[in-house]
């Protein structure tokens, strides 16, 4: 009885994988396999990727076919081997250098190759096994021990430039040291998702990622290059001077992956691309060993709780349950520090359970007088334009609290970039002023033409009153 491969599987023969136990090292690859048995891969399955990537090039000169699968020459040259043995391929030119080797398909080796595209066009780097995969990340997790940690030097340091209160600040530090979830809750503009992204950033040490993952036969395409960051140049070197590493791996910084109202059930498993034949990682997949970040929480196109539940169960158990067409479970890790950013109370957002589980709940409000001024000054200096104490007085006295407006993060470098806006299309050069603020201010309203906000008692405003922000209301 024949045997039909299912959509983007490999052949019967590729299913079976190899133990590989590579010789893992933080903050690198593995080491270059030198054999096809060191890929933890079989033959048949390095065979079908050389096979597509020559019938997609035609003759190929081996180092060209090196860098498309990521494999080392000593791994394509077994594998080039067989396919010579099998009248499948053929050397179509020599040079001076046992590297200097171009070949190409025979007349059956193209058949055979077009029969391997027609079940899965992937034609790309090698994958590592699931298993590799799952030893290398739990070995590069954040929660190892001797993983360098964020402390309150650091994160002074990292938020110099940013106004945040020193408890808020401390509340972070502590969060990302628990590796807990968090969840940031507050108005609209109050900069959750800025502080988000910036937690990001402050993760240490460097994880390897793979290109691809071989998952019951189908490739799972994993590494994406705006997610997975590569490695400052100056640390791939000396990794590279080290040994030779495994290039179906690649260096990069912790990933950062930010979801929204865009979120859906879709994306919260495997996904088959059936003109490819290639499943696409979700992305609480390629978040591992970082920080997976669900902004606008209880806007997406799935219930909350739903959402919730869906991750319960991984954050308890360290493990995620993916699902291959056909109804086959696998266990892949869950090594990720959810954070979580609401506009929406929390108390309605969530429930019980659910809170307990969240390790820090963060308000993130309305700036204090100072820190706002202090957040004006250096969005005026970022936008080239000369601070005016004056003007910057009448935005938070006249036009905030007139309006009953608070003094979010968000309104800085929204006000200056619509002043900058505002003189482009006046062919003028952006000055700050009254007017100036103001024309921007109302141009943020539902509105149009909407009247000067009313101040909320009387006052008086004198641009020549000779006393500064810092006498009025610091």
């Amino acid at each position: 009885m024949s045997h039909t491969a299912p959509t983007g599987a490999l052949p019967s023969s590729g299913l079976r994988m190899r133990a590989a136990s590579p010789d893992y090292a933080g903050g690198s690859a593995p080491p270059q396999p030198r054999c096809v048995r060191d890929t933890g891969l079989e033959l048949s399955l390095i065979v079908e990727l050389v096979a597509k990537a020559m019938y997609s090039i035609g003759k190929i000169h081996l180092p060209v076919l090196t860098g498309k699968l990521k494999l080392s020459i000593t791994v394509l040259r077994e594998a080039l081997d067989a396919m010579q043995a099998d009248h499948l391929a053929e050397v179509a030119g020599r040079g001076d250098s046992d590297l200097d080797v171009h070949y190409q398909l025979t007349e059956g080796g193209r058949l055979r190759a077009a029969e391997f595209l027609a079940r899965c066009r992937y034609v790309g780097p090698a994958p590592v096994t699931l298993q590799a995969y799952r030893d290398l990340a739990q070995r590069q997790s954040g929660r190892q021990a001797g993983v360098g940690h964020i402390g309150m030097a650091e994160m002074a340091a990292a938020f110099a430039d940013d106004v945040l209160e020193p408890d808020v600040r401390d509340l972070l530090g502590a969060a990302l040291q628990s590796r807990r979830p968090l969840l940031l809750h507050g108005p609209s503009g109050s900069g959750k998702t800025t502080l988000a992204r910036k937690l990001g950033q402050l993760q240490t040490g460097l994880v390897a990622i793979p290109h691809a993952i071989l998952v019951e036969g189908h490739i799972v395409q994993f590494h994406d290059p705006a997610v997975h960051l590569p490695a400052p140049p100056q640390h791939g070197r000396q990794n590279e001077d080290r040994r030779n590493p495994d290039a179906r791996w690649t260096l990069c910084r912790r990933p950062l992956v930010q979801v929204g109202a865009e979120l859906g059930y879709e994306m919260l498993d495997l996904r088959l691309d059936h003109a490819s034949g290639v499943y696409r990682a979700p992305p609480h997949f390629m978040a591992n060993n970082g920080i997976l970040v669900i902004d606008d929480l209880g806007r997406q196109r799935l219930p909350t709780e739903e959402l919730l539940n869906r991750f319960s169960a991984p954050l308890d158990s360290g493990c995620d349950q993916l699902t291959i067409e056909g109804g086959c479970k696998i266990a892949v890790p869950f090594d990720v520090t959810v954070v979580l950013a609401t506009n929406l109370a929390p108390q309605i957002l969530l429930d019980e359970s659910f809170l307990r589980r969240i390790g820090y709940k963060i308000l993130v409000g309305p700036l204090s007088e100072a820190a706002y001024a202090a957040l004006f000054r250096r969005q005026c200096h970022q936008h080239a334009l000369a601070c005016d104490e004056d003007v910057l007085y009448y935005l938070i006295t006249r036009l905030h609290y007139g309006s009953g407006r608070p003094l979010l993060a968000s309104y800085p470098s929204e006000l200056l970039g619509r002043l900058h806006d505002f003189a482009a299309f006046a062919g003028t050069s952006a000055r700050l002023s009254a007017a100036a603020i103001e024309q921007a201010w109302h141009s943020m309203a539902l509105g149009h033409g909407t009247a000067a906000a009313a101040p909320a008692s009387p006052m008086t405003f004198s641009a020549d009153s000779g006393t500064t922000l810092y006498e009025r209301i610091i």
